[in-house]
């Protein structure tokens, strides 16, 4: 009766091993590997390796079982994969039995956001809320304070998943619940959604106000998460209401921003605040609740409420520190009485502006919520197709994030984006007779000038090393956005003193000749294809308006250098006679502005080849070849010595040939 490989005596599979080649040893091991991972992958919960697996693998010495069951696959060993799905008996295996390393690391997808970490398999394990696991790999040894590749240890990352009961047992075997990760979270700002967790946690010392980056406390986690009774459990506890976040905001701030309610009346109950600081808190509390809730009543309710504080003592009435009037907020100014604000509840859209003064007026004006709200009621204005409104706040947007940042900041390069596309698409609507509203010069030209006002010290900045990388992607972009600015104020009309004023910044943000990462200048990306504002390679943008000859013409009416290269020593007429980016009034507009047709580049190609392979392309180029050109270029095919021989300024006319 035959027999399969699964039923062959332990004896006689021994000796097939013993006369298996050298050769084919690692593919027989790397087949068992694959097996054992497959089985680990697939195994039911509290299943156990089959027999066969378990045989093969035994028939080995413990060096190469080690060996095998180390190996790797999708960024996993096996040890890895079975702590993930909790199968203690196969990790009692694989550590005794085949002595599997347990601080292994191993790579685990967290499936909320996809977010992909290299941790051990203790960290695996309770993350997982696999307790059995856990327990078995501490007995084995494994180290309880392991970091991740964010820093975050098991019981950290236990507590944010509030596993209750692997957090006890790694707190009772010396887990360090003191110890942050690198954005300095703590096991308490992890565990602000359950109460009995937060109780363990403080009672076995947990430090109630350490801070994070941010400057934020398990206080202010636990508030803007509305978690009243955590809130309640840390302030009972000694928590310090008055510590400010890295953007300003302490507790009772906090409670405002987010619209708790509860945690709200609860501080102003607890804590012996100062009337002026209530009342501007309830106008703050009223001002989230019109802007993120929509919700009239309580807005009103919430500023009645501040009014009737701040005029409760008539002899020392608490009067508002008003901000000047901005172009902004329609020069509107914020309530102070209670007939003004009657006056107001009617007229939805001059509310909303009252919340934005309000806003402006307690969190200051480069508060990143004071920001952020102005992009968000700038955003519903456009979808109203108020875009001249849109671009009022988001212009103001730009100019508070400039100031608060620089020009390499993302969140600067975010609201250029957003307002070049506005202006674009404004453009694009009003040429199809969708809207009667027209782009401003003034709107463009200004928005221009602040970001040309930056390009100097943040060319100095670039010129730091070491260099941050992500700080240089967004000065291209910024770069990008300026040059679709040039060409919304190309195209829009404009009477003959806005054209002088035109021709006179472009020449003011050439004359600092901003480079890219590539070195391209802006004439660079004037003629390229690639000048998108797109975010997305899979799709087309909407406003792919470059290569664009109007635009290049002007630059270099305003003293753009046509022969200006990059780092690999191409000219804008060498990204211009790529096949992507030909267009034929592009050529021509350089080569009349005197681009040479027959400068090699750092790959030795010329404009005058890579133009002829394009068939779409007409160029006679023996009307921008000189008979100097031609000279140079036999020079050159010749090898023949020039440097000393020749007057100083030909050598670079001669060497670019």
């Amino acid at each position: 009766m035959r027999c399969d490989r699964g039923s062959e005596s332990p004896s006689r599979l021994t000796n097939n091993i013993m006369w298996i080649p050298k050769s084919n040893e690692q593919s027989l091991k790397e087949a068992i590997f694959n097996e054992l991972f497959t089985e680990c992958r697939l195994a039911a919960p509290g299943a156990r390796l089959s027999y066969n697996i378990r045989g093969r693998l035994e028939r080995y010495s413990a060096e190469e079982r080690y060996e095998i069951v180390s190996r790797i696959r999708d960024g996993c060993a096996p040890l890895f994969v079975a702590c993930k799905k909790g199968n203690v008996e196969i990790v009692e295996y694989l550590i005794e039995f085949c002595g599997a390393d347990v601080e292994q690391r191993g790579m685990y997808e967290v499936p909320d956001d996809r977010s992909i970490h290299f941790v051990t398999p203790l960290w695996c394990a309770a993350v997982a809320g696999k307790l059995s696991v856990v327990k078995c790999l501490v007995e084995h040894g494994a180290n309880v304070n392991s970091v991740s590749d964010t820093g975050s240890t098991p019981v950290r990352s236990a507590c944010f998943m509030t596993h209750y009961e692997i957090v006890k047992y790694l707190v009772q075997h010396n887990a360090d619940i003191l110890k942050p990760n690198y954005n300095g979270g703590t096991c308490l700002i992890n565990s602000v959604q359950s109460v009995p967790l937060c109780e363990f946690l403080i009672v076995h010392g947990a430090e109630v106000n350490a801070q994070d980056i941010q400057f934020k406390t398990a206080l202010h986690y636990a508030i803007q998460e509305h978690r009243f009774e955590t809130t309640k459990l840390l302030l009972e506890n000694a928590a310090d209401p008055l510590i400010r976040s890295r953007y300003g905001d302490d507790a009772l701030q906090t409670a405002c921003l987010k619209s708790a309610t509860h945690v709200f009346d609860y501080l102003c109950s607890k804590y012996n605040y100062s009337t002026e600081r209530i009342a501007e808190a309830h106008e703050l509390m009223g001002a989230t609740f019109l802007e993120e809730h929509h919700d009239l009543r309580k807005a009103l309710h919430h500023w009645r409420t501040a009014l009737q504080l701040r005029y409760s003592n008539p002899s020392a009435r608490l009067e508002k520190k008003l901000a000047p009037r901005k172009a902004s907020h329609l020069y509107a100014i914020e309530f102070t009485t209670f007939e003004e604000l009657e006056n107001l509840v009617l007229d939805l859209d001059a509310m909303r502006i009252q919340s934005l003064l309000v806003c402006e007026r307690i969190l200051g004006p480069l508060h990143r919520d004071m920001i952020f709200r102005l992009m968000y009621r700038g955003a519903a204005y456009a979808d109203s197709l108020q875009y001249l409104r849109c671009i009022d706040l988001w212009r103001y947007a730009l100019d508070l994030r400039i100031q608060k940042d620089s020009l390499l900041h993302s969140e600067v390069c975010f609201a250029a984006q957003a307002l070049v596309r506005l202006f674009l698409d404004l453009h694009e609507k009003h040429n199809a007779g969708l809207l009667r509203e027209k782009i401003q010069f003034a709107d463009v030209f200004d928005s221009i000038r602040l970001l040309v006002v930056r390009f100097k010290e943040s060319q100095e900045l670039l010129n730091v090393r070491p260099l941050f990388k992500r700080q240089q992607d967004n000065f291209d972009k910024i770069l990008k956005v300026v040059t679709h600015l040039f060409y919304v104020l190309y195209v829009i009309p404009k009477t003959p003193k806005e054209v002088i004023e035109t021709r006179q910044i472009i020449r003011d943000v050439l004359s600092l000749d901003p480079r890219s990462s590539t070195g391209d200048s802006l004439l660079h990306l004037v003629v390229s294809k690639s000048n998108t504002m797109k975010t997305n390679t899979f799709f087309e943008d909407p406003h792919a308006i470059f290569p664009d000859p109007g635009v290049a013409e002007l630059m270099l009416q305003c003293g753009s250098n046509v022969e200006a290269v990059n780092y690999n020593l191409s000219t804008p007429l060498h990204i211009a006679a790529l096949p992507v980016n030909f267009h034929p009034a592009v050529v021509d507009v350089l080569l009349r502005f005197g681009a040479h047709i027959d400068r090699r580049n750092g790959n030795g190609n010329n404009p005058h080849y890579m133009l002829q392979s394009i068939s779409e392309c007409t160029v006679n180029h023996l009307q921008y070849v000189t008979l100097k050109c031609l000279a140079a270029r036999k020079v050159m095919e010749k090898s023949i010595l020039y440097e000393g021989e020749v007057p100083v300024n030909l050598e670079e006319f001669i060497r670019i040939h």
